[in-house]
């Protein structure tokens, strides 16, 4: 059971990283300035991108704002 955790982290870590990716690909270094300037809680928006809490509608609307779609999100994951 362990085990199993243990991807799901890693895969969770991977969403985040990639979300981070997309927020600097945009030309922000902070995730503060990026989750104020789209009208993003900032305490949520961190905890996205640290890999410690997301909900599919944040993520959903995170792709919305990059324009991109979960397709696109997830395909080289």
């Amino acid at each position: 059971m362990e085990k199993g955790a243990d991807i799901q982290d890693k895969r969770i870590l991977l969403v985040a990283k990639k979300i981070k990716e997309l927020r600097i690909k945009a030309n922000y270094t902070s995730a503060e300035s990026f989750a104020y300037d789209h009208n993003l809680n900032r305490v949520q928006y961190w905890r996205v991108e640290s890999g410690t809490n997301a909900t599919l509608k944040t993520l959903l609307k995170i792709l919305d704002i990059h324009k991109i779609s979960l397709a696109e999100f997830f395909q080289d994951l």
